[in-house]
C-alpha cells in the first residue's frame, strides 16, 4: 500500500525549505541551459570563428611567429570584418550594461566573458575589457611598454588620437601625431611598441563603449616592464612635427584629461 506524500504542513520548516530551494535551483539551471542554447542558435558561426582567429593571432604574437607590426595589420583586417551586433550578443552586452553607472572622470572598466558556445576558446591568449564613458570623458593619453593592444568601438562616437613614440627622455617622451579623427561603431585602431604607441580617446556621445583587447609580454628581451606610461600630448612643439610630452602619473593625467 502506498503511503501518501506528506503535505507541506506535515514537513518540518527545514525540509520544506530544502525541497523548495532544490526546485528553485533546478529551474534556475534549466533557465540558464535554455538561455545558452538560445544564444548558441542566435550567434553566427562566423562570429565564433572571429573570436577564435583573434585568439590565434594573439597566441602567434606571444610565440613570436610574427612581429608586432604584422599583428597590427592582421588585427585591423580582422576587426574590420566583425559583425558588431552579433559580437554584442556573444558578450551579452545588454545584460552587462543594464543599470550601469558611469564615472565622472576617465573610463569605467567592465570585465566580461564570452558566452560558452562551442568553438569559442575557453583559454584566451589576450586580455579583454570594455571601457564605458560619459560624453566628454576620456581614456586618458597613454602609451605602452611590451604590449600590443586593439580598440573596437562598440557604441557611440569618439575623438581618437594616436602618436608614434619616437624617443624616451628622462622626464618626457618625444612623440609625433599620426591619427586624429572621429571613430564610430565598428571602427578600430591598434597599438604596438613600434607603431602608434600612444593613444587618447574622448567620448563624443553618451554612453560610449570601447572593447579593448591586449596581449602582454610580447618582447622577450626583458628590457621594459609591461604596462602603461602616462604623458601630456599637448606639450612643447618641436621641429619636424615632434612634441615633447611630459611624463605624468596616473592621478595627474586624470586631473588633466580624464
Amino acid at each position: 500500500m502506498r503511503h501518501p506524500l506528506p503535505s507541506p504542513s506535515a514537513l518540518s520548516r527545514r525540509e520544506f525549505a530544502a525541497q523548495s530551494l532544490g526546485s528553485l535551483l533546478t529551474f534556475t539551471l534549466l533557465d540558464m541551459l535554455l538561455a545558452t542554447d538560445a544564444l548558441a542558435d542566435e550567434v553566427k558561426p562566423v562570429t565564433v570563428k572571429w573570436v577564435a582567429d583573434v585568439n590565434q593571432m594573439a597566441q602567434d604574437l606571444r610565440e613570436q611567429r610574427f612581429d608586432q607590426l604584422a599583428w597590427q595589420q592582421k588585427t585591423e583586417e580582422l576587426f574590420a570584418q566583425v559583425d558588431l551586433e552579433d559580437l554584442l550578443r556573444l558578450i551579452d552586452f545588454e545584460k552587462l550594461t543594464t543599470n550601469l553607472k558611469l564615472v565622472d572622470n576617465g573610463a569605467r572598466s567592465l570585465a566580461f566573458r564570452f558566452q560558452e558556445i562551442e568553438g569559442v576558446p575557453t583559454r584566451l591568449a589576450f586580455g579583454r575589457q570594455i571601457f564605458a564613458l560619459k560624453e566628454g570623458r576620456s581614456v586618458v593619453p597613454h602609451g605602452h611598454n611590451n604590449m600590443a593592444t586593439a580598440f573596437l568601438i562598440l557604441r557611440g562616437n569618439f575623438h581618437g588620437r594616436h602618436y608614434d613614440r619616437v624617443e624616451d627622455e628622462k622626464d618626457a617622451y618625444l612623440i609625433r601625431p599620426t591619427i586624429d579623427r572621429t571613430f564610430g561603431p565598428g571602427e578600430c585602431s591598434t597599438i604596438s611598441d613600434y607603431k602608434d604607441n600612444v593613444h587618447w580617446f574622448t567620448a563624443k556621445s553618451e554612453p560610449a563603449f570601447i572593447l579593448n583587447i591586449h596581449v602582454l609580454d610580447v618582447k622577450r628581451d626583458g628590457s621594459e616592464p609591461t604596462g602603461r606610461v602616462y604623458l601630456d600630448p599637448q606639450g612643447e612643439k618641436l621641429a619636424g612635427g615632434l612634441i615633447r610630452a611630459k611624463r605624468l602619473g596616473y592621478k595627474e593625467v586624470h586631473q588633466l584629461y580624464g
